[in-house]
């Protein structure tokens, strides 16, 4: 007679992955949990909610793609439009190359009528901008939907362009983000965000506002790059039905 063995099989892969999911789900819950500051103001309830008012906004400087009114009081006929150029300048019948990105309409208007005094007695000139050029915002990383995002009027703040991307994803880290702003001489600059402090209230004044062309990455976690190493070096090379098995119970065989 012979007596049935009981076949156990481990299968390592699958124990990884229940050990990784775990892992995961304990890190996503502690990270989250405890973070929301109690302590806040409550949001005042009135009818018509109106954000701050600044008492003095700063000068508006010229952007790239800003189209300019060249206006002449005496000599309307010498009147022109004129777009920035990707060079920061503008370009007249009477003057060339006036430099114009980064400077206030006056600070053109007095440019302008120094050249333009090589051909009229007494130019007055006055720059209005006419229309604006569109801020560009661009956000990457762990975020739902990554790409370029156009404005009109003020530029997003950190949490207004993550907004703008769909938020963050679950394997974000919102410790911290980086942000890549073109400084003088159009070199790179790299400036760190806490995150994580906006959106919990610890820091409302990290919600920083960007910069036109600024770059907004939102880095991994170290649990998913961990996870990551995993997947791409660690699972590929461990077959799906890899284990071992035996038998307690030898099969015996008799008469």
């Amino acid at each position: 007679m012979s007596a049935p063995g009981w076949l156990h099989r481990v299968g390592w892969r699958r124990s990884l992955w229940a050990a990784l999911v775990v892992l995961s789900g304990a890190v996503a819950l502690s990270s989250c949990g405890g973070t929301a500051k109690t302590d806040l103001p409550a949001l005042p309830r009135v009818s018509n909610p109106q954000p701050g008012m600044i008492p003095q906004l700063p000068a508006y400087k010229v952007q790239v793609g800003d189209v300019l009114d060249v206006r002449l009081l005496l000599n309307p006929e010498l009147d022109e439009e004129e777009v920035v150029r990707p060079d920061g300048k503008i370009s007249t019948t009477v003057a060339e190359d006036v430099p114009a990105y980064g400077k206030t309409p006056s600070e053109i208007s007095a440019e302008l009528r120094e050249q333009y005094r090589t051909t009229l007695k007494n130019p007055q000139i006055t720059v209005v901008v006419h229309s604006f050029a569109p801020n560009r915002i661009y956000v990457g990383g762990e975020v739902v939907n990554p790409g370029e995002f156009v404005t009109v009027g003020p530029n997003l703040t950190i949490s207004q362009a993550i907004a703008r991307a769909g938020g963050v994803k679950l394997s974000a880290d919102r410790t911290e983000i980086f942000v890549i702003r073109r400084g003088p001489n159009d070199t790179p600059e790299a400036f760190s965000v806490a995150y994580k402090d906006v959106i919990s209230g610890n820091d409302p004044t990290a919600d920083a506002r960007l910069a036109n062309y600024d770059m907004v990455y939102v880095p991994r976690t170290g649990v998913y790059e961990v996870y990551t190493w995993f997947n791409q070096f660690v699972q590929q090379f461990i077959p799906l039905n890899w284990g071992f098995s035996y038998n307690i119970n030898p099969v015996a065989t008799g008469h």
